[in-house]
């Protein structure tokens, strides 16, 4: 058995300092290879031949024009995964469910380019133009629509006609997958049928696209993880007056207008914990995002000394579709880190 890594005793401040190329990180031999392999035999049992490689990266995501799937170096190692959720909030893929939820929607761009299928008319016919002028620069999820399958959190599939393809892919390549019952009478039905007829004809098929270069490997990386993290938490990070603002200013007062009315941010603060389980748990929003947002809108409230303008229902109320646009802006802007 293989001593464990130098850095994995090592204190969190310790630990930051490391660069990501020295962690050593590699699939072979992780608790991660069995799911990687399930993929493969999911992948099998509906005769499709192209197994996409995986490769170890700083996020999930698949480079463009290239048929290969990054997995997050967070999740090849348990000590890195305390580092993530302490950071974070939250481990993406954490569970064997959640990982292979979110490799099979990575599979279906990896799919995408080794087949060329998002060129093909009939696929723009089902999901749309894939390129950016066909597509809208803002998306405002429907949360109940039956065009789109369920998969993903932030309702996924309705952000980009490639999204929606991946997310149709990953809902019907599970062995156990009951698509056929469970989307009847959906709209969604319709694209569920064309991936499998569009499968059907791949078929022993080998990939007609094949870019083996490796995007980015974790050896070249010298950032350290203190850097990674505060990139990765700066994703969160929006204009504050033009974002925040205006958007409490249609929910608060001002105390000019509104002098005995208690003040915005201490109501915020009050609320807070039953907002950050609505917007989790309802509006599935990622926990860090949550917590970001909340505590930006909570400093500007104090620093605009804004007061409540209306009762405390019709406010709480408010807040929630003021915090889901603001995180819905975020997601939009993270997409672009996300093979399209």
């Amino acid at each position: 058995m293989d001593a464990p890594p130098d850095w994995v005793s090592l204190n969190d401040d310790a630990l930051l300092e490391k660069r990501i190329s020295q962690l050593g990180l590699q699939l072979a031999d992780s608790k991660l290879q069995p799911l990687i392999q399930q993929l493969y035999a999911e992948l099998s049992q509906k005769r499709l031949v192209f197994h996409p490689p995986c490769h170890v990266g700083d996020e999930w995501f698949v480079p463009v024009g290239v048929p290969a799937i990054f997995i997050p170096f967070f999740l090849v190692h348990d000590r890195l995964r305390q580092l993530e959720r302490r950071l974070m909030l939250e481990v993406e893929g954490d569970t064997p469910e959640w990982f292979m939820k979110l490799i099979r929607h990575e599979a279906a761009h990896a799919y995408a380019y080794a087949y060329q299928v998002f060129k093909k008319r009939a696929w723009q016919r089902v999901f749309g133009r894939s390129s950016a002028e066909g597509t809208p620069s803002f998306y405002r999820p429907r949360p109940y629509s039956r065009s789109f399958v369920v998969h993903l959190d932030d309702w996924y599939a309705q952000s980009h006609p490639t999204e929606d393809f991946a997310e149709t892919f990953a809902v019907w390549l599970p062995r156990n997958s009951r698509w056929r019952s469970q989307y009847t009478g959906w709209p969604a039905l319709r694209k569920l049928q064309y991936v499998d007829a569009t499968m059907r004809n791949l078929h022993g098929k080998r990939a007609v696209s094949l870019n083996r270069e490796v995007i980015e490997p974790l050896a070249d990386n010298t950032r350290t993880l203190r850097e990674h993290y505060r990139r990765k938490q700066r994703r969160y990070e929006l204009n504050t007056a033009r974002t925040y603002d205006r958007r409490l200013l249609r929910v608060f007062g001002t105390a000019e207008d509104h002098p005995a009315s208690p003040q915005a941010s201490r109501f915020l603060r009050k609320v807070q914990p039953q907002v950050e389980r609505l917007m989790i748990r309802r509006a599935r929003m990622h926990p860090y995002l949550v917590q970001h947002v909340l505590k930006i809108a909570t400093q500007r409230a104090r620093l605009m000394n804004l007061r409540l303008s209306q009762n405390q229902r019709d406010t709480k109320r408010a807040v929630l579709v003021m915090l889901e646009r603001i995180m819905l802006e975020m997601l939009l802007r993270d997409r672009e880190n996300y093979a399209l």
